[in-house]
């Protein structure tokens, strides 16, 4: 069973930045690919940024390119969310979810990809 745990959630304006942080125990944090997703009121649960495991390759959302970045340390088990100008609509939970058995350079984009998830952390932004 692999643990995921989520942090650095908070309120910021509009065109802030805010940094999410996800730690992932229990298996071999190289064996497994790691993504962030997004939840809003009354909304379905959506995919945000992938890294592969290796931390070579990465995917994201269109509503993300160039403002967000994520990134992974295997050394200290954890990825990363860089998340730059922020919008009202970037207002969701986010949720780091962890990929087991996948290809060295996957990057998942469906939820269902994942098996392991976080509790989510609220994420604000006002304007």
């Amino acid at each position: 069973q692999v643990h995921v745990v989520e942090s650095g959630g908070g309120l910021v304006q509009v065109g802030g930045s805010l940094r999410l942080s996800c730690a992932a125990s229990g298996r071999p944090f190289i064996d497994l690919a790691m993504g962030w997703f997004r939840q809003a009121p009354g909304k379905e649960r959506i995919f945000v940024a992938a890294i592969s495991r290796g931390a070579g390759w990465t995917n994201y959302a269109d509503s993300v390119k160039g403002r967000f970045t994520i990134s992974r340390d295997n050394a200290k088990n954890t990825i990363a969310l860089q998340m730059n100008d922020m919008a009202v609509e970037d207002t969701a939970v986010y949720y780091c979810a962890a990929a087991k058995d996948r290809s060295y350079y996957a990057t998942p984009a469906q939820a269902n990809d994942y098996d392991y998830w976080g509790q989510g952390t609220q994420v604000t932004v006002s304007s």
